[in-house]
């Protein structure tokens, strides 16, 4: 009787198994517990096949990591060593958007059951995660995306916490992102691909493509990128009948104005992934066509870049590999970005003729696509953003060990980092925090701060033993810069990890400070001289004798040097520290 009900069980997991191949074809998509279930089986199946498991999740379900290895070699830093290229997929991010975790489960089935693709995995290394949002992939419903067409079920966008996942790379709210950061950096892939379902304008595309912003990326590999790699992809994409377009991000109300390049920081996924070199890419698979053609366009695009991996994995290696020696020698980084309206270029556009007429709820005139007038016309691509701040890389960082967070976060990125091995004074360059805006309501639960300014002064501070020291000859410099300089667009300033830096911890009382105050300025002629011109300059500051005590205990030695002094110091010229192993 036992083995009848083990051999039921084999057999109703083989049945499902098969089955969730082609739940897409029925306007169905996979559950968790059905991916789960066929990695699984074809892990046990397959000796070129292995479902991993890394860490956990905030809804307390392992993240899995199903790998795809010709010659069944699953050690990340042999498959680096025999020059094999990694090709990373990561689905389900938003659950709501599940092409890419159909279209990953026929990608895995077919790479392992058609010895007709067995070639593509000479020189290829494919690693899928399942499902990346499992807390939002478990609370299923219908609805939640009321523009989109079907499937019939589907996830939600907030994980177990809430947070939208494709903003937490680098915060690492969740348990996800932070097991996420030890997978990807693992597998250090060349290739990352992140799977969506995109909002918005009605056009005849069915697949749009984000692609890592061009003037962000390592130019090596941007220009890689631009002209061998991106007409590659576009060209296959046409051949198979599914032509993409770059993601349709309109400058105006519709595409007809032209559409805007995305601008994706190191809060999104493949903004995090270019901080190390990875050519990234965003597959936004369009809401209004059936679930079926979003699933297969999913699916043609991971199979034509596998091929083109495949063809260039040479070069692709050679690029990321000169990529990451010039990042490690790089002295000036770019750490804030915007639009240049005054470049772009002329793209072929496929779309539906846009109109108004009367809405029915309000009265007003409402925007609508006429699908009845399909257009091909002309329109431009705003695809350049030049850099707006720039700073000058510092022999090295130093990061007191109070700041445990930030610490973890750089471990988990395997930063190499060293520890002071005695208390030492060292002059520094610090960064003041001049002033800064937050948002006004929690955004994926930070008061996020933007328009950050900040003054640098040499000073001597006082450093312990295990402090930690940074020194950026790494060819992860990218991201150490870009989440310690206060001023980037993701720092770990910006997302409020120093903010208690911020607050002034020692103050005075007015009445017993008169009298300190009056002598330090007759001591002090220069203190004496601004304070006088103030006066004259400014109506409101001479008629507040509270604001005049202020200035003067903020101008004296009394005055608490760390107020508003970001913690992150900045070395300038190689020295050298007592370091402990």
């Amino acid at each position: 009787m036992h083995y009848f009900n083990l051999l039921f069980c084999l057999l109703t997991l083989s049945v499902s198994s098969q089955n969730v191949t082609k739940k897409y074809l029925s306007n169905e998509t996979a559950t968790y517990e059905e991916a789960i279930s066929f990695y699984t089986e074809m892990s046990n199946k397959y000796s070129k096949a292995k479902l991993l498991r890394y860490g956990g999740t905030d809804v307390g379900k392992p993240l899995h990591l199903f790998v795809i290895s010709g010659d069944g070699d699953f050690d990340p830093k042999s498959v680096k060593q025999k020059n094999k290229r990694v090709i990373f997929i990561n689905n389900a991010i938003h659950p709501g958007e599940p092409c890419g975790v159909d279209a990953s489960i026929k990608l895995a089935h077919d790479l392992l059951k058609n010895k007709k693709l067995k070639s593509l995995l000479d020189h290829v290394v494919i690693c899928i995660v399942p499902i990346y949002n499992i807390g939002g992939a478990l609370n299923r419903g219908c609805c939640s995306r009321a523009n989109q067409n079907g499937p019939k079920e589907y996830g939600f966008r907030g994980n177990a916490q809430n947070l939208d996942l494709n903003r937490d790379f680098i915060k690492c709210d969740s348990k996800n992102a932070v097991t996420f950061t030890r997978m990807f950096r693992a597998w250090d892939p060349d290739i990352f691909i992140d799977t969506h379902t995109s909002n918005g304008a009605d056009y005849q595309y069915v697949m749009t493509l984000i692609a890592t912003q061009k003037d962000k990326l390592n130019s090596t590999i941007s220009g890689f990128v631009e002209e061998t790699m991106l007409p590659q992809l576009y060209n296959t994409m046409k051949a198979v009948g599914y032509e993409m377009i770059p993601y349709v991000n309109p400058i105006d109300k519709i595409p007809d104005n032209g559409i805007v390049d995305y601008l994706e920081t190191p809060r999104y996924s493949s903004g995090y992934s270019t901080l190390f070199n990875t050519i990234g890419f965003t597959t936004e698979s369009h809401m209004f066509k059936p679930f079926e053609d979003r699933v297969l366009a999913t699916y043609y695009f991971l199979l034509a870049t596998i091929q083109f991996a495949d063809e260039k994995h040479e070069e692709i290696g050679e690029k990321r590999r000169l990529a990451n020696q010039q990042v490690a020698e790089q002295d000036v980084f770019s750490i804030f970005w915007e639009l240049d309206t005054s470049k772009y270029k002329e793209i072929e556009f496929k779309g539906f003729e846009a109109g108004e007429k009367r809405s029915s709820i309000s009265g007003e005139q409402r925007l609508y696509y006429d699908r009845e007038k399909p257009y091909t016309k002309t329109i431009v691509y705003y695809n350049t953003f030049k850099a707006t701040i720039e700073v000058q890389k510092p022999y090295l960082y130093l990061i007191p060990q109070a700041w445990k967070e930030v610490i973890e976060r750089l471990e988990n990125n395997k930063i190499r980092m060293s520890r002071l091995a005695t208390d030492t004074v060292l002059e520094v360059e610090t960064y003041y925090i001049t002033s800064y805006e937050s948002v006004e309501k929690p955004y994926e639960s930070h008061y996020l701060h933007y328009n950050v300014q900040v003054d640098s002064k040499k000073q001597r501070v006082k450093y312990y033993v295990g402090d930690y020291v940074i020194i950026c000859d790494q060819n992860s410099n990218r991201y150490i810069v870009e989440c310690l300089e206060p001023q980037a667009k993701d720092s770990y300033f910006a997302w409020n990890f120093f903010d208690s830096a911020l607050q002034q911890k020692e103050w005075f009382s007015s009445y017993v400070f008169e009298d300190l105050a009056a002598e330090l300025l007759e001591n002090n002629v220069a203190l004496r001289a601004i304070f006088e011109a103030k006066k004259r300059e400014d109506k409101d500051f001479a008629a507040n004798s509270r604001s005049q005590l202020k200035f003067i205990y903020e101008n004296s030695s009394y005055y608490e040097k760390s107020h508003n002094r970001y913690p992150v110091a900045r070395v300038m010229q190689e020295i050298e520290l007592p370091l402990s192993d």
